[in-house]
């Protein structure tokens, strides 16, 4: 007998086994021709940010999935990294300057780019050591940082070449700022809300008569850049105003009344005060009608000094002095509580204020035109995304695409490589030297290095992880290397539906474009984590826990079988605490599992027919769910292959197959069916493990059951025999029968070793034959008999059309019986009343598989018979 440690301690085995796999290089790949490749890049977190659940959950996922390919014997590379997060990391460091008392606008950008590299270095690897507590089986030595000189080169080189296609242009247009952050934003970074907000009804006079218009507004602030009052030419209610001019209210400037089609007339009053400056369908009809653009708000959001008073003062301070104001003068005619929809920055989470500036942009339609793959790809399913509802998001974001803004105006990300003349044109070009190589070539002029001025924008973060599966393998800058051939495409990329735009589209836009192919195979997108009650986890809201405080609570492999118990593919995480004890008790089931299994004594005398049966049993149970997690892992179905998984080790092996074999108290087990339940032992931890490597590890190395072994993590992945259906169907009346009498016991509170005969009224007594020896020992029956008659007197149930009677031969409360049968046959007729309802719908037993339906209408007939069984025995009494 071999006596093992009494409860498993994760903290230990954790530590120990995760130093181990990195002293033995199991993380590493390296191309190698005779296997077959598997690859995941990591969707780089934030160099900003620390674990959260959202990585929790994606990252357990990608580690399952390498795990098990690992196992397969193919090359597994799961190429982990750090995005620079340019507005994120900015922010932080101006933050931490600021501390110390010194303000950006004192540092020249070499200075500021000096602390920022400090910060990072200090930093910016925080989160990558907090993925090797889960688990993390990444190949560290390959970790990549999307400002790593060679990948910064790359995203330098791809503008220049995109740039030179006339895919990037230079554009004075209208952006999302961020006031917060400084900078613009994409249409994709900008979070729209619903808001409770007001609308002010302002008056402005007609000028020349006593008359004054109703204006409604969400933005009186931006009154100072008025520059026409706009209403609907067919709206008959301003028709006496053609060629008026009205006053704007507090700033006193008379500006023109104007008629366009894009008015609401059911909105406010239906007149617009127009503002070009600031809106979008503004700006498009300042353009149209040849407006003035009067841009009154400085890059972080306070008026600028034409507003008098209200100078330097922030947009919303301005909001609620402006409406005071207007109301002292008589001016502002009423307000109403309204909700609408706001722009928030996704960064920095500042509302977002549209902006006129010179910015860069990718023509994405062209873009497009010319790599139609980037749609067909996925609609002809070159590249999957599960769960596939996501194919028709994608598609429509790709046919009403707009340019993207690429520029940023930070100093943290590679600096855009245009060089201005004194002239005011440009080239673009890699350095310095080169800059001097195009203005000759394209202007015919020589200049001195000190003549350019490098464009002080940096690019747009996602500009360089669009990059990422071809960047980590360098295969912008060395496009036939032997990593880049071998790994690209990859296999899967797993990560969040919110950023399917921001980097999915866009990284197989890159694919196509420089590698001529599709950069992934399977997008698996996982659910946002929510609580209990629904809400997105968030710590600011302080409904996030620490990861790190549960993996301290339930252990690192009793969080990833908690967090993925309820992570369906594309569908949110409700998550609950709960599912994390889940996972602890689950580690502890099967740590005690072994230690039963390690306690018993070997003989060798001949394998019982009972044991044999349930070998043969478990065996085609094994292979029966294998086969099912192999099936919900090709559909990228990770919660249900672990359901199955749970339910193999805890129910059928636990709960039955080590039960069936299990040798009375201080008896010995015969050396097969101890050899067999050892071999089934190892088979389950080799599935176990990509779920659960940290406990599957340890118990592998506590077999020792040969002289040699290797850790279970480059074990070989277990292989699906044949599987017997007849056995398992056999097996499951078997259990149900056992069930039933367990039932029967704990509601007529038995002695635990109170034992009876059995009769079976049955036209099959095969099956019971077969079991019989299983059913007397855990039943605790005394001898099974068949009978063609009903048995009276007896406690009864039906399972598969047959009767089973169990006579208790003790005396019973008559009155408390009747109460029972009635309970019984009340409880039958309403589960019987559900399933006819079921079978009577047509759209089920139309469109439900024929065994579905089949075993509708059992579960049907035995609801028949058992209420037969059950009126007869209450008669009698």
């Amino acid at each position: 007998m071999t006596i093992i440690q009494k409860t498993y301690n994760p903290k230990e085995v954790e530590n120990k086994w995760y130093s181990h796999w990195l002293e033995q290089d199991f993380f590493s790949s390296k191309p190698d021709k005779d296997k077959q490749p598997y690859t995941i890049v990591i969707p780089p977190p934030n160099v900003t940010g620390v674990l959260h659940m959202g990585h929790m959950l994606n990252n357990t996922i990608q580690d399952i999935l390498i795990r098990k390919a690992r196992m397969e014997g193919k090359e597994a590379c799961w190429v982990p990294g750090t995005d620079h997060a340019s507005i994120a990391t900015e922010a932080r460091v101006v933050a931490m300057l600021k501390e110390k008392g010194i303000n950006k606008s004192d540092l020249s950008r070499e200075q500021f780019l000096q602390h920022a590299w400090e910060w990072k270095d200090k930093y910016g690897g925080i989160i990558l050591d907090q993925l090797k507590k889960m688990g993390a089986s990444c190949d560290w030595k390959r970790t990549k940082f999307t400002m790593d000189p060679n990948l910064s080169e790359a995203v330098i080189d791809v503008f220049i070449k995109l740039y030179k296609k006339g895919l990037i242009y230079k554009g004075y247009r209208m952006v999302n700022w961020d006031p917060q952050g400084k900078t613009a934003v994409s249409d994709e970074e900008v979070i729209h809300k619903e808001v409770q907000s007001k609308l002010f009804y302002l008056k402005y006079k007609v000028v020349g008569n006593d008359e004054y218009i109703s204006v409604a507004t969400t933005r009186p602030e931006t009154i100072f850049g008025d520059t026409a009052i706009c209403f609907n030419p067919v709206d008959p209610r301003y028709n006496h105003l053609k060629g008026k001019k009205l006053v704007v209210p507090i700033v006193n400037r008379e500006v023109p009344v104007i008629y366009d089609d894009y008015i609401d007339i059911a909105f406010g009053t239906g007149a617009l005060k127009v503002t070009p400056a600031h809106d979008i369908n503004d700006y498009n009809i300042g353009i149209k009608h040849n407006l003035e653009i009067i841009d009154v708000f400085t890059e972080d959001g306070k008026l600028i000094a034409l507003a008098g008073s209200y100078a330097g003062l922030d947009r919303f301070v301005v909001r609620k002095k402006i409406a005071k104001d207007l109301a002292e003068l008589g001016l502002l005619e009423k307000t109403e509580d309204i909700t609408n929809k706001i722009g928030f920055s996704e960064r920095t989470d500042a509302i977002i204020e549209p902006r006129l500036s010179s910015q860069w942009f990718v023509d994405m339609k062209k873009f497009l035109d010319k790599n139609p793959e980037v749609l067909s790809a996925v609609l002809q399913d070159e590249i999957n995304i599960y769960p596939p509802k996501f194919k028709n998001t994608y598609r429509h974001w790709l046919e009403n695409i707009k340019d993207w803004c690429i520029s940023r105006q930070l100093w943290w990300g590679q600096q855009i490589p245009a060089y201005y003349m004194p002239d005011g044109n440009f080239v673009i070009a890699k350095n310095i030297e080169e800059a001097q190589s195009e203005a000759l070539h394209k202007y015919g002029i020589t200049l001195q290095p000190s003549d350019f001025r490098q464009d002080e924008d940096v690019l747009d973060t996602w500009f360089s992880s669009w990059l990422w599966p071809i960047s980590v393998f360098d295969g912008i800058k060395n496009p036939e290397n032997e990593d880049i051939k071998y790994y690209y495409p990859t296999n899967d990329l797993v990560t969040a539906p919110e950023i399917l735009f921001f980097w999915v589209a866009r990284m197989i836009m890159a694919g196509f474009e420089f590698k001529g192919k599709k950069p992934f195979t399977n997008v698996y997108l996982t659910g946002i984590v929510r609580d209990k009650s629904g809400k997105k986890m968030s710590k600011s809201l302080g409904n996030s826990p620490d990861p790190f405080e549960l993996i301290e609570k339930f252990s690192a492999d009793g969080v990833r079988v908690g967090m993925l118990l309820s992570s369906p593919a594309g569908n949110d995480l409700l998550f609950d605490e709960k599912l994390c004890e889940q996972g602890r008790n689950f580690c502890n089931k099967i740590w005690n599992a072994f230690r039963l299994i390690k306690g018993w004594t070997i003989t060798n005398d001949t394998t019982s027919q009972p044991n044999k049966v349930a070998i043969e049993w478990f065996e085609t149970k094994l292979n029966a769910a294998l086969l099912d997690i192999e099936d919900n892992f090709s559909k990228y179905r990770l919660s249900e292959a672990l359901r199955t998984l749970y339910l193999l080790v805890w129910d059928d092996f636990c709960s039955w197959y080590l039960e069936m074999v299990k040798p009375g108290f201080e008896l010995p087990i015969d050396a097969h069916t101890y050899n067999q339940t050892i071999l089934f032992f190892e088979k389950l931890i080799k599935i176990i493990h990509p779920f659960m490597p940290f406990i599957s590890e340890e118990l592998w190395h506590e077999l020792k059951i040969r002289e040699s072994r290797d850790c279970v993590i480059v074990a070989s992945w277990p292989i699906a025999g044949t599987v017997n259906n007849l056995l398992i169907e056999e097996a499951a009346i078997a259990i149900e029968v056992i069930t039933n009498i367990r039932n029967i016991r704990n509601a007529k509170q038995l002695p635990k070793h109170h034992t009876f005969e059995l009769f079976i009224k049955s036209e099959k007594p095969d099956v019971y034959q077969k079991f019989d020896k299983i059913i007397t020992k855990l039943a605790v029956v005394s001898d099974i008999k068949f009978t063609h008659q009903k048995i009276d007197n007896c406690a009864g149930f039906v399972v598969q059309g047959d009767e089973f009677f169990v006579p208790l031969q003790i005396e019973i409360d008559v009155e408390k019986e009747k109460e029972n049968i009635i309970k019984e046959i009340n409880y039958t007729e309403g589960f019987l009343n559900s399933v006819e309802k079921k079978l009577s719908n047509e759209r089920f037993t139309s469109s439900a598989p024929l065994e579905v339906v089949e075993i509708e209408k059992q579960k049907k007939q035995d609801a028949i018979t058992k209420l037969k069984t059950l009126k007869e025995s209450l008669s009698k009494m």
